[in-house]
C-alpha cells in the first residue's frame, strides 16, 4: 500500500475471487459460472448495443425492468438492477447498517459479507452453522440486527425452506432481512413473492449463475418501494449509470429466453446428481446441494492436497482455508463431459494415494 492509503482501510481484508490462471488450459470448476454460453439472440443484442457505446445507458434500466416485472410477477417499482448482485449487497450494507444497527450472518457463507461490513465500518456478528453445515433458522429470529442469509448458502450448497425464511423475516420487524438468492434456480425456493407481504425484506438475485452472464455483471434487488428508494439514494449518490447498455440489453434478452435457461438449469441439476452419486461411491462426503456446485470431502485425501493434485492435472476447483472447512473443496458443476473428466482425475489421484501408502 502507498503512504497515502487512508488509515481507516489499513486493516481491510479484501474479497479473494476464484483464481483465473493463464499458465495452461484448465477445466474450470472453481467459480460457479455456467458451462453453457448464452443464446445467440443475447449475443446479437449485445453486439447491437455496442454500436451505441458513445451514449450513456438508461439509468432507470426501463426496458430491462419492464421485462423483469413480467417474468417475476412484481411491480416495476419493486426492482432495482445493479452491477452484479454484489453491488446491491454493498448498497444494503450502506443503507441498512451502521454502528447502531449491526449486521448478522453465518460464520461460513459468502465471503463478501464480512468484507462489506469492514469496508463500511459496520459491526457484525457471525452465527456458527450447525455441525452438519446447515443454518438453524431459529438462530436468526429476533436478532435485532440486519440479517444477511445466502439461500442456498455458499459454499455449502444447503438451503432453508421458504417457511423458515419467512419466520426469520416475521420475527425481525424492525430490521431489514436480506435474502441472497444467487443460486436459487438450482433447487431453492425463492422469496421474491414475499416482498408485498413484508416491508423489511430485500431479495437479491444474479444473472451470473443460471443465466450464463457472469462476465456481463448484472443483478437484481427486489423489495417494496420504500426500501428501493433507500437503495436508489445510494445508487444515485455513487454511480447512476451502474448497468452499461450492453449488459442491460443482454439481461432483457436473457429474460426473453427463459425456456433455454430452464433447460440448462435442469441439465446442470441432473449432472450434479450424477457427479454426487459417483463421488459418494468413491467414499466422499457430499452435502445435499441446491446449487450449481458440490461441497465435498474425502476420508482418503486432504482437501488442500486434492485441490493441488487436481490443478496439476488441469482441473480447477475451489479450496478454502477456514478451520471448519479446510478438508472440503467446492466443485462447480460443468458439462457432463467436464464432470466425467473431473471424476477420472479424482479416481487417478485416489489410486496414486493408495499406491503411496502401500509402498
Amino acid at each position: 500500500m502507498s503512504r497515502f492509503f487512508s488509515k481507516k482501510y489499513t486493516a481491510l481484508q479484501p474479497y479473494i475471487p476464484g483464481e483465473q490462471p493463464k499458465d495452461m488450459r484448465y477445466i474450470k470448476l472453481n467459480t460457479n459460472e455456467s458451462p453453457f454460453p448464452p443464446p445467440k439472440s443475447v449475443v446479437k443484442a449485445v453486439r447491437e448495443q455496442s454500436l451505441k457505446c458513445n451514449l450513456y445507458s438508461d439509468p432507470t434500466c426501463g426496458a430491462l425492468v419492464e421485462k423483469a416485472a413480467q417474468i417475476y410477477g412484481v411491480k416495476k417499482t419493486q426492482i432495482l438492477p445493479t452491477n452484479g448482485s454484489d453491488e446491491i449487497l454493498n448498497f444494503a450494507f450502506m443503507a441498512f447498517c451502521d454502528k447502531d444497527t449491526p449486521a448478522v450472518f453465518a460464520d461460513i457463507t459468502y465471503g463478501f459479507y464480512s468484507v462489506f461490513a469492514d469496508l463500511h465500518g459496520v459491526p457484525y456478528r457471525t452465527i456458527p452453522l450447525k455441525d452438519d453445515f446447515s443454518i438453524d433458522y431459529r438462530d436468526y429470529c429476533g436478532v435485532n440486527a440486519t440479517v444477511f442469509i445466502a439461500n442456498p448458502n455458499a459454499p455449502t450448497g444447503l438451503a432453508l425452506s421458504k417457511p423458515e425464511i419467512e419466520e426469520i423475516i416475521r420475527s425481525n420487524p424492525n430490521n431489514v432481512v436480506v435474502i441472497d438468492e444467487a443460486y436459487v434456480d438450482f433447487g431453492g425456493e425463492s422469496c421474491v413473492d414475499l416482498i408485498e407481504k413484508y416491508d423489511n425484506l430485500l431479495v437479491t438475485q444474479t444473472f451470473s449463475k443460471s443465466r450464463s452472464l457472469a462476465g456481463a455483471r448484472l443483478g437484481f434487488g427486489f423489495a417494496n418501494e420504500q426500501l428501493l428508494a433507500d437503495l436508489n439514494a445510494i445508487k444515485y449518490s455513487t454511480n447512476p449509470y451502474n448497468v452499461n447498455r450492453m449488459t442491460m440489453e443482454a439481461g432483457r434478452e436473457a429474460l426473453c429466453q427463459q425456456a433455454y435457461f430452464d433447460k440448462k438449469c435442469k441439465e446442470i441439476c441432473n449432472t450434479r446428481a450424477f457427479t454426487a452419486d459417483r463421488l459418494t461411491r468413491l467414499g466422499f462426503t457430499v452435502l445435499n446441494s441446491k446449487t450449481n456446485f458440490l461441497f465435498i470431502k474425502s476420508r482418503k485425501i486432504g482437501g488442500k492436497e486434492l485441490y493441488e493434485k487436481l490443478k496439476e492435472k488441469g482441473v480447477l476447483v475451489r479450496h478454502f482455508n477456514g478451520e471448519r472447512i479446510s478438508e472440503f473443496n467446492r466443485v462447480t458443476i460443468g458439462t457432463k463431459k467436464q464432470m466425467e473428466a473431473f471424476l477420472f482425475c479424482v479416481e487417478q489421484i485416489l489410486k496414486e494415494k493408495e499406491n503411496e501408502k502401500s509402498k
